[in-house]
């Protein structure tokens, strides 16, 4: 984009003024594509990276033991291999996407933007990936990319090539795993007596009105929540499969049969959700585990699939606090990935940054500080590396691991999640006296 304004008034002024930032990106452009098509060796990338010297990492920053481990763990290595890491702490994905989105519309091409590297899935890839604001498939391109299974011929290499939906395209690299649950405190709530389906929590609701609630939507933990119970209810019996489909699939009539039975149950457990008959719904999780805490419900869902044992580590669970198969044929389960931008300005050392967080090394010191899943495939690993993974694990209360995963289901594709986040907003939070279909109609229109 700023190329071409570059050569326009390269016209009037003359080339010979322009000329070295003409040079200068298109000598970025070729390196992207030199990398992206696999002509590239790795010593060229590390080179060039460390000329570079910095990386501007984007990411959620709410956990202070992921930020401690960054600093403990992440910079280290960067800087062994002369690369600064610069970290923008963020409330939310979409403030780094926003800013991307925005600096390129302004004209700034490669080279010339502020974002290195996004900590992103879902809804949020999607919109950079319909943008054409990605930097190209890298992912599978990197050394540590043998760490992936990315065959499309074997199952397992699902969670890589599809995030939400959206063909991943090896545009971004897999960093981290996750697994929708729920916990319950067993001094509070007895495991015989905890619901395992969504049947079982509207009865549970019935007779302990007011001890749960989910987070509120448009946050993801709460879309999350009301996409599952969508799956529990899909009224073709298929589950989350008919949510695999791409929002331009469905006509209004069919998006609205897909979704009345899911956002009708929803409709029907409210009175009896926190808050006396005016349900209040927690914006994050840090205000989800503060009513568990302090007694107001008995039951939070959220994803974590270690959550439960690194809060009973630190200290901010209770010993009594375990993990709760919810729904326990219907747990979404995905991945999160690191995005790289089409206006990086540091490609190099973006690349190296993403290949330095798939090494084993750092999984395996991720999985083990701080509890946050592998996002590189046990199935490619030495016997060695699969030991250190599994000594490095945190302990599962209350479930198995084998339990966890019989219940896993894949996530909602991203196209659907912004209809369906404005549909809860509009016939839950608002309480719409509109029609059901002409709120849906309205949602897809939008």
């Amino acid at each position: 984009m700023k190329l071409l304004q570059s050569l326009g008034l390269a016209f009037v002024m003359g080339v010979s003024a322009l000329s070295p930032v003409i040079a200068a990106e298109k000598e970025l452009e070729n390196f992207r594509d030199q990398f992206n098509s696999g002509k590239m060796s790795w010593g060229k990338v590390e080179t060039r990276a460390k000329k570079e010297g910095v990386i501007n990492w984007f990411h959620w920053g709410g956990s202070e033991e992921l930020n401690a481990w960054i600093e403990s763990a992440v910079v280290p290595r960067l800087k062994k291999k002369g690369i600064t890491l610069k970290t923008t702490r963020i409330s939310g994905t979409r403030e780094a996407v926003d800013l991307v989105l925005a600096e390129m519309q302004a004209g700034k091409g490669i080279g010339e933007g502020t974002v290195d590297a996004i900590w992103l899935n879902g809804d949020n890839f999607y919109t950079l990936a319909s943008q054409n604001a990605l930097f190209g498939s890298f992912a599978d391109k990197v050394p540590n990319a043998r760490n992936f299974i990315f065959d499309t011929n074997n199952p397992a290499s699902q969670l890589n090539l599809s995030d939400f939906g959206t063909p991943t395209l090896a545009r971004e690299m897999p960093w981290s795993g996750e697994q929708y649950v729920c916990y319950i405190d067993t001094a509070r709530l007895k495991r015989a007596d905890a619901p395992t389906d969504f049947g079982g929590l509207e009865k549970w609701l019935n007779n302990n009105p007011g001890r749960f609630t989910y987070v509120k939507p448009p946050h993801y933990v709460g879309n999350t929540f009301v996409q599952t119970a969508l799956y529990a209810f899909n009224p073709s019996g298929k589950g989350y499969v008919d949510f695999q489909k791409s929002i331009d699939e469905f006509t209004a009539e069919a998006f609205t049969e897909l979704v009345r039975p899911g956002f009708d149950y929803l409709k029907r457990i409210e009175p009896n959700l926190l808050g006396s008959g005016k349900a209040i719904y927690p914006q994050n999780q840090a205000a989800l585990q503060a009513m568990f805490n302090n007694g107001e419900i008995d039951m939070g869902c959220e994803f974590g699939l270690y959550l439960v044992a690194n809060k009973r580590e630190n200290g901010s669970f209770p010993e009594t606090a375990e993990t709760l198969a919810f729904p326990k044929n219907g747990m979404i389960k995905n991945k999160n990935f690191l995005a790289i931008p089409a206006n990086t300005p540091h490609p190099a050392a973006a690349l190296v940054f993403a290949n330095i967080m798939s090494s084993v090394t750092l999984q395996v010191s991720k999985l083990k500080t701080i509890g946050y899943p592998l996002g590189i495939d046990v199935q490619t690993l030495s016997p060695i590396d699969l030991k250190a993974v599994k000594a490095a694990a945190p302990s599962h209360y209350g479930v198995t691991t084998e339990e966890l995963g019989q219940g896993a289901v894949a996530d909602t594709n991203a196209s659907l999640v912004k209809v369906i986040e404005k549909i809860w907003i509009e016939y839950i939070e608002r309480r719409s006296s509109k029609p059901f279909e002409q709120i849906v109609r309205e949602a897809m229109k939008t």
